[in-house]
């Protein structure tokens, strides 16, 4: 059980109650949870989660210890299809004993608890589970080594200044052979998303516009259960919620209520968005492409584009800072006893 308060009396009240109906082991302020390391810096008002032990076990399980590195979970131009996955004979006994749903459960924990960054790869390799080819084996041991090149990245949140809840959304539009748009979104919470999804759309748009009018109301749904989330806990009224999109056209569309015959064969639920904004409980804002970080949520870039945008999702080298924060601690205790 992890417990947090504002006020520590009252988490020495809550373990005092506990322990007169249980024996209870207090391990004090906590570092390890469900299988992830946390740290927290004071000074920075940051807390990091981070998972490398879990996946240097998942590294020696699927024997990919020795890999060549590389810088992304995906390639730019991967493509993965059902006309890839074993059609005869012998590509099924090729495939036979391949572990590959236990390789796409091991990366899928990673993509929910700390890797946003991996959620795309993970969730178009997991659609091949039932009937995996050779070339879908080889997209998932590229995630595998992609955690193990880069496990000691943090997702951080928090951080000195508060800017509230934010959100992204993006969707890339009929890209993957299925026709099926791929919606996207992250919100924020200061430093470093808290949740996000990379999730393929349930119908085929017919248009930029529409995929991402969907993607608007997948984010929005989150949104508005993130907010009322965080104003419970704090006490607080919920606020709208600003939610950025690259799409001036779906922008348009989730703010005007009226009807229009371009957008009466939408499913009834998406027009979810239009209702939600004329409530006040969200307000879309346009913001240009390359700043919109749920667009690594819904295609695999390029590695440039790829790590800065994994930047911005929270995912921190932080082992070098904290060395470099030590060794100045040091230095200057040493120099204070001189």
């Amino acid at each position: 059980m992890a417990v947090t308060s504002k006020h520590a009396v009252d988490i020495l009240k809550l373990k005092a109650e506990i322990r007169k109906h249980w024996e209870i082991t207090d391990h004090g302020p906590i570092s390890w949870f469900l299988g992830f390391e946390i740290k927290r810096d004071r000074k920075a008002r940051t807390i990091s989660i981070n998972q490398s032990a879990y996946i240097q076990r998942v590294l020696e399980k699927f024997n990919l210890t020795n890999a060549k590195p590389v810088s992304t979970p995906m390639e730019p131009a991967a493509q993965f299809s059902v006309e890839q996955c074993p059609s005869s004979m012998n590509q099924l006994s090729r495939m036979k004993g391949i572990p590959y749903s236990e390789a796409i459960g091991s990366i899928l924990w990673a993509a929910v608890v700390s890797r946003p960054d991996i959620a795309f790869a993970v969730g178009t390799l997991s659609q091949f589970i039932q009937n995996p080819g050779h070339v879908h084996w080889e997209g998932v041991k590229r995630v595998i080594i992609y955690l193990g090149n880069t496990k000691d990245k943090w997702l951080t949140f928090g951080g000195k200044t508060e800017t509230g809840i934010q959100g992204y959304c993006d969707a890339d539009w009929a890209s993957q052979k299925h026709r099926h748009s791929i919606s996207g979104y992250s919100f924020h919470f200061g430093v470093g998303a808290v949740t996000w999804s990379s999730k393929k759309q349930h119908i085929i748009a017919l248009s930029s516009t529409e995929a991402e009018y969907i993607a608007q109301t997948h984010a929005a749904k989150e949104g508005i259960w993130l907010q009322t989330f965080v104003a419970e806990i704090l006490g607080t009224k919920p606020a709208a919620i600003k939610i950025n999109c690259d799409n001036q056209g779906a922008i348009a569309l989730a703010k005007d209520n009226k009807f229009h015959s371009r957008t009466k064969h939408i499913d009834l639920r998406y027009h979810f968005i239009r209702e939600a904004v004329e409530d006040g409980k969200i307000n879309i804002s346009y913001i240009p492409t390359d700043q919109n970080v749920s667009d690594l949520l819904t295609k695999a870039l390029a590695r440039s584009k790829f790590q800065g945008f994994a930047d911005v999702l929270g995912l921190r080298d932080l082992e070098r800072k904290w060395k470099e924060d030590k060794k100045a601690t040091e230095e200057e205790a040493h120099a204070n006893s001189d």
